[in-house]
């Protein structure tokens, strides 16, 4: 049973967070989803104890996760990441899954499925946190948003596979098999969405884009349900399943309807980013276990360390495999953006609770490292960012001072 309090609490959290954002923006800038997080724990039964998770705020949040990897899935250009970049991404994190499965080995005593769910949470990527923050800055066409987009994307994709083939409860062959019949029905899926669209598509797009018909819109919906449905059919994880529908659409919009491509995103960014993305954040603080944090010494310690081993394990082969033409300083704020992480934690950690794998309170000491990492790391990163792009306008100021000297 519902209690309809609950749904409007999280709604009136999900307003307040951009509010909070705004005041606290004067001093320092706070990603969105730290106060979403936040407010969802103040509101939950481990402080004030006013909302409560049920059925259908749960049901809602997971839609909210679909949308937010579905959103991460459509910002990747394949195009761009391709290449050079594209193999120095698959290369760090692969590195980072055997350095995170190893160290997570050790800190579990030996036990290897909780390693893999740890060491799996400890190579993702916060693309979906980390974009926006790019777009705002104006750097995400750039060649630093460009290599950011590539190596996220295997953040975010590899960790979905990896609990496809680890977390799914069958044997790995069996895993395997599925993921790639899935891989080649998604193939087939992305050769159709290559071939031109007849006339009719972007004529009822166009026509319908502002009225109450809103054809495209429920034509995306309609293929983000679908990819969800066949992964779930095959027994995958659903996030692959909303990873490749939103590059499916990226495909049939900008070869359809190029110009409504921008305005039909719109309107699923906001059905996402204004409603069901914030209920997954709120309703993931509503649900995090405070209490078994705070009361177990133990685990409050394993926070600082599940940071460092982020640092260390994600960030550390990111920084060593960039491209070569980025700067130090770059390269040291894409190991940071790398190492920001948050959504697919709480996913892969819920999975291990659910599945007897990890207890809570490692669940618990993990999603207090991503909900650090993503208020902590990038803001050193946009930090590393603009004293790069003010010494990079220094040095021209003073060659040509240099130069009128020499005149």
């Amino acid at each position: 049973m519902t209690h309809p309090g609950t749904l409007v609490l999280i709604m009136a959290a999900a307003v307040l967070a951009p509010l909070l954002v705004f005041a606290a923006g004067r001093r320092v800038r706070v990603p969105l989803v730290i106060f979403e997080l936040v407010l969802g724990i103040l509101i939950g039964p481990d402080v004030l104890g006013w909302a409560h998770p049920d059925e259908v705020t749960d049901t809602l949040a997971d839609l909210g996760l679909s949308m937010l990897i579905f959103l991460a899935g459509y910002e990747i250009e394949f195009a761009a990441v391709r290449g050079d970049t594209l193999r120095r991404s698959l290369w760090s994190w692969l590195v980072s899954l055997g350095l995170g499965i190893g160290l997570a080995f050790l800190i579990s005593g030996g036990d290897m499925f909780e390693a893999f769910v740890i060491g799996t949470a400890l190579t993702s990527t916060a693309l979906g946190t980390v974009l926006p923050m790019l777009r705002d800055s104006g750097e995400l066409k750039g060649r630093f948003g460009t290599v950011m987009s590539a190596f996220g994307a295997v953040g975010e994709f590899g960790p979905v596979v990896a609990m496809a083939l680890l977390l799914s409860g069958r044997r790995p062959a069996e895993s395997a098999a599925l993921l790639v019949a899935f891989g080649v029905i998604t193939g087939l899926a992305v050769a159709w969405a290559l071939r031109p669209r007849p006339p009719w598509f972007g004529r009822l797009t166009e026509r319908t884009l502002h009225s109450s018909a809103q054809f495209a819109v429920r034509f995306v919906m309609l293929l983000l349900a679908c990819m969800l449905g066949l992964a779930e059919a095959f027994g995958l994880d659903v996030l692959l399943g909303a990873f490749a529908a939103g590059v499916l659409t990226r495909i049939i919009l900008h070869r359809a309807v190029p110009a409504a491509s921008g305005e039909v995103l719109g309107k699923v960014e906001a059905m996402g980013f204004g409603f069901l993305v914030p209920l997954f954040y709120v309703v993931t603080g509503i649900e995090f276990d405070l209490d078994a944090l705070l009361h177990d010494p133990v685990a409050l310690l394993l926070v600082p360390v599940f940071l460092l081993l982020v640092l260390l394990v994600r960030g550390g082969p990111v920084f060593l495999l960039a491209p070569r033409d980025l700067g130090r300083r770059d390269r040291a704020a894409l190991a940071l953006f790398a190492s920001t992480c948050l959504p697919l934690v709480v996913a892969i950690t819920t999975i291990g609770v659910d599945q007897e794998l990890l207890g809570s309170d490692e669940a618990a000491s993990l999603v207090g490292a991503a909900m650090i990492s993503v208020l902590v790391l990038p803001l050193l990163a946009m930090r590393l960012r603009a004293a790069d792009r003010g010494a990079a306008r220094a040095r021209p100021a003073r060659e040509s001072v240099d130069d009128s000297e020499t005149w």
